[in-house]
């Protein structure tokens, strides 16, 4: 009597693991996509985090410089101010004895000379700090350096010819303190 039966130790057997080890190479290989995904995935995210501090420091650097920048502008307007102030003391220094001097005089000559003496000190200390009377009388009208408050028609003088100055401009360098105040010849 024959009788079939799977016999485990038989060599004509077949293996019914096969259907396992497919699934085996299979998960395997889904392993190696998921490992190189987030391999990838850890790449990305390194140089991600690299690019984010690279770009904070370098945000904070130039709000350093920003805030260092205005303080050095700071700096220079109130050093700057400083320097005026203590060169116009010696001008108020010489006004006070000029004061006292003048207490007891009544020689107009000696007030005048006094006066002369002081307001050459204001404008030599100016001058020292950079400040120039802007040339008016007798120019062409030039609307950078001046401002025509008056037009007088009149055949003395060229058009556009200042004929007299009501208030003295000043600038510093290229920059207009204040433009001088005008009177302009027009064509009659």
């Amino acid at each position: 009597m024959s009788h079939k039966h799977n016999n485990p130790f038989k060599k004509d057997a077949e293996p019914e693991i096969s259907n396992t080890e497919n699934s085996d190479n299979s998960n395997i290989s889904e392993q190696d996509e998921t490992v190189e995904e987030k391999t990838e995935s850890t790449k990305l995210q390194d140089e991600y985090d690299k690019l984010n501090q690279q770009y904070i420091r370098l945000a904070a650097d130039f709000d350093n410089y920003r805030k260092r920048q205005e303080q050095e502008r700071e700096n220079l307007l109130k050093f700057g101010a400083e320097n005026a102030l203590k060169k116009m003391l010696d001008i108020l220094d010489n006004f006070e004895r000029g004061e006292k001097a003048l207490a007891n005089v009544e020689d107009c000559k000696q007030v005048k000379d006094s006066f002369n003496l002081i307001h050459k000190q204001v404008i030599e200390t100016l001058q020292k700090l950079g400040m120039e009377e802007i040339e008016a009388a007798g120019k062409e009208f030039d609307p950078n350096f001046h401002d025509a408050i008056m037009q007088t028609p009149t055949n003395e003088h060229p058009e556009h010819t200042i004929i007299n100055v009501l208030q003295k401009g000043y600038k510093m360098g290229d920059k207009v303190l204040r433009p001088a105040l005008v009177n302009v010849a027009t064509a009659k």
